[in-house]
């Protein structure tokens, strides 16, 4: 059972807004790696057999760093906490693996790791022979990287599936994962999905084509209410979007606003001259700031589901 910690009690969990695998964070996931490894958790896939082949005792770590090597090349094993060049010194510093490696391995841990259970004793050798609970051993990790996760502040998640993604600013958290967009254009639908799902990806590049995506999804609502007259449909839309004439006046001048972001930056289009969006916040930001136009415009044309 995790602790419950007294700043946590009187300040509530950080906010998960870091999006780094920081030194820190990945001594914790070493740390678990390394007692998952001693209590024979890795066995499920990566057996340590008894001599006399009664069973399970262990895991092979051989296998495991074979294994490891080749799945995740960029991950140095044994697993290291500390820089390499500071080795010997009395200033010795921590260091992590770059991020997406650093996930990979948390994945590969989910995908490899039972609950070991111990069964007989094998009083020659003096060890048990073990069975495993793979549900139970998964969830149990997941558990505890995602605590990791929520006391450093780290903006990812394990899912059930043994899948890392990223959470959504808090602000979007909430819409993105209570709408269901069904309008009569499935293309569209498919589209929208897609940029949802995109966007909590953990890898920045995914994450710039759910913008881009979601830009695509803009430029094709446009057309929803008159396929042959883009002008008239979009005037329809912000029309049903706002009655009051100030506020309609507002979301007219945003939609300039966005389709003018839309081409002037590296989102639509390639050419030379358009400015690229590579910082993450900034990503989230546009995101966040057309995702709320698209919400309002569909859901006052009534095709937002909310589940």
């Amino acid at each position: 059972m995790p602790i419950d910690y007294f700043s946590e009690r009187e300040r509530g969990s950080k906010p998960r807004t870091t999006e780094i695998i920081s030194p820190a964070v990945w001594g914790g996931i070493v740390a678990l790696a390394q007692t998952l490894i001693s209590t024979g958790a890795f066995g499920y896939k990566f057996p340590d057999s008894c001599p006399d082949g009664a069973g399970v005792v262990g895991t092979d770590e051989k296998a495991l760093a074979l294994a490891v090597r080749a799945e995740i090349p960029e991950l140095c094993w044994p697993l290291e906490t500390a820089d390499p060049s500071w080795r010997g010194s009395h200033e010795e510093t921590s260091c992590a693996p770059e991020t997406l490696v650093a996930l990979d391995f948390i994945e590969f841990c989910f995908w490899a790791i039972a609950k070991p259970i111990e069964g007989s004793y094998h009083s020659f050798f003096r060890h048990s022979h073990l069975t495993f609970k793979a549900d139970v051993g998964k969830e149990e990790f997941r558990a505890n990287v995602n605590r990791i996760f929520s006391r450093n502040g780290v903006a990812f998640e394990l899912s059930v599936e043994g899948k890392i993604f990223r959470l959504a600013p808090a602000v979007l958290a909430e819409q993105l994962s209570n709408t269901l967009f069904q309008t009569e254009d499935a293309t569209l639908n498919q589209m929208l999905e897609e940029c949802r799902s995109k966007f909590l990806n953990s890898h920045p590049t995914i994450r710039r084509e759910a913008l881009e995506r979601l830009w695509d999804c803009w430029e094709r609502i446009k057309s929803l209410d008159d396929s042959k007259n883009k002008k008239q449909s979009i005037t329809s839309l912000l029309n049903k979007a706002a009655s009051e004439p100030n506020f309609r006046q507002l979301l007219e001048a945003e939609a300039i606003a966005l389709t003018n972001i839309g081409n002037s930056f590296h989102i639509r289009h390639t050419e030379v001259g358009q400015a690229s969006i590579k910082d993450s916040e900034h990503i989230d930001y546009l995101f966040h700031r057309l995702f709320a136009m698209i919400h309002l415009v569909l859901k006052k044309r009534e095709t937002v589901v909310k589940t």
